[in-house]
């Protein structure tokens, strides 16, 4: 099977989206943008490959008469098993690490005590992030620095408290240790994770294993081919392609809009690193747009920094701003400044949601400015990025554009965050399918 990939090296997260000859997305994929974006790209396009082998699963599942109606749960079921011998593999990895760099701890005499701390750290570990990828269970995240990280430092008080150990040495071992695991590639062996992963649903569930093993192992002889690859993003400078494969995020975004919502004709696309406000044609061809200058206000920068700020969870922003009651002005637009003012407000007894939604909206505010002076608000209206899914952001967005524009169809997809990604593919096939016209056939 023919695909083309786009992948959309972001500032906070980069995204990869596989689509088929038709164009069709058969698969997404997304981790942490690293200080070593090569290792963050090749992530990020093994998650769109797992992903687009699940659609196969799904496609073969369905087409099984006596496991058509089971396929939503053994799809789900696969998922997690699938995910839970990833996360094993990554956590012995960090295990292993962690060992070997504890000789390495200038701040502790005895490296045997240490080394039994870590022994008994990741015992622990094991069962409590085991238990996350249980049936039913949600977890806040699935990035694996996430998951272990705070169970991580939990067990580690808890085991300094109990024997002396220096708990920042600890951290230290684990600081190093993480960065290690993070920026080695991932493993490629993932035919056998999914057949492991079968197994486990099987014994789990109770459906028959042979009859489900089947049409898994089908989906898993199906040759995922590659025929191009387009780059796009803060980082894509980082990506490991020749320039005739690289987009501009402006070009990618634009088209990826269009794709999703094919009447769209404005953009906007609240980033990591910047803001853009985006016109298109009817074909998603770019006709104007404007950027933020290099402040990172109005930013997800200015949103992680606020969280730091607040000692709260990037994703806890927005649910904790849904709870104002009343309006709070920031006046200031810098990062550094709205920064003070929120300490300032909170001294003087400023309740923290009013705060937040405050926030909220000067970033909207900054971001509907860049709109207006790319051309303004035009039906339709689709925001992209991964501010997109902070429904304090779409809730003072969608205030802004009725009270400026009247009222305009407003678009936001679940998968906004993979726009760019989405348009690098659409560009990659185009690219590769004229590259094979040209070659007779061979788009390389």
């Amino acid at each position: 099977m023919k695909c083309y990939i786009g992948i959309d090296l972001g500032s906070t997260t980069t995204k990869a989206v596989i689509v088929d000859e038709g164009g069709e997305a058969l698969g997404h994929g997304i981790t942490n943008s690293r200080s070593n974006y090569d290792t963050a790209s090749k992530v990020a396009k093994m998650e769109a490959v797992i992903s687009t082998r699940l659609t196969l699963f799904r496609q073969r599942l369905k087409c099984t008469p006596e496991l058509k109606d089971d396929t939503s749960q053994l799809l789900t079921e696969l998922e997690r098993c699938f995910r839970l011998e990833l996360f094993l593999e990554q956590l012995e990895e960090l295990h292993r690490a962690c060992a070997n760099n504890a000789g390495t701890v200038s701040t502790v005499d005895d490296r045997d005590a240490l080394r039994e701390a870590l022994e008994e750290i990741f015992q622990s570990l094991a069962q409590k992030l085991e238990s996350l990828f249980a049936p039913g269970v949600a977890r806040k995240s699935n990035f694996f620095r996430d998951l272990a990280g705070s169970a991580y430092m939990q067990a580690s008080e808890e085991v300094a408290k109990q024997t002396g150990l220096s708990f920042d040495a600890l951290l230290n071992v684990y600081d190093k240790s993480i960065i290690q695991v993070e920026s080695r590639p991932p493993s490629a062996n993932l035919d056998e994770k999914f057949l492991a992963a079968l197994d486990r649903v099987t014994e789990e569930t109770g459906f028959d294993r042979e009859r489900v093993r089947k049409p898994v192992q089908d989906a898993l002889k199906e040759d995922i081919e590659e025929c191009y690859t387009v780059g796009t993003g803060y980082g894509r400078v980082r990506l490991p392609f020749p320039k005739e494969h690289i987009r501009s995020e402006i070009l990618c975004h634009g088209l990826g809009a269009h794709l999703m919502y094919p009447g769209t004709r404005t953009v906007l696309d609240i980033g990591g690193q910047d803001t853009k406000g985006i016109q298109v044609d009817d074909t998603g061809i770019v006709a104007n747009f404007q950027m933020n200058d290099r402040c990172a206000a109005g930013c997800g920068r200015y949103l992680g920094y606020i969280a730091d700020e607040m000692n709260m969870g990037l994703h806890e922003l927005g649910p904790m701003a849904m709870k104002s009651t009343r309006t709070v002005r920031i006046n200031s637009t810098c990062t550094v400044f709205a920064g003070a003012e929120l300490r300032d407000r909170l001294a003087l007894g400023e309740k923290r949601e009013d705060i937040i939604a405050g926030l909220h909206r000067a970033i909207v505010l900054r971001a509907m400015s860049i709109i207006s002076r790319s051309g303004g608000v035009s039906n339709e209206f689709t925001f992209t990025g991964g501010v997109a899914k902070n429904e304090a952001a779409v809730k003072e967005l969608r205030k802004l554009v009725v009270e400026n524009y009247g009222d305009v169809t407003i678009n936001i997809d679940p998968d906004s965050i993979y726009t760019g990604a989405l348009g690098a593919a659409e560009f990659a096939r185009r690219s590769g399918t004229q590259a094979s016209l040209a070659t007779g056939g061979n788009p390389s």
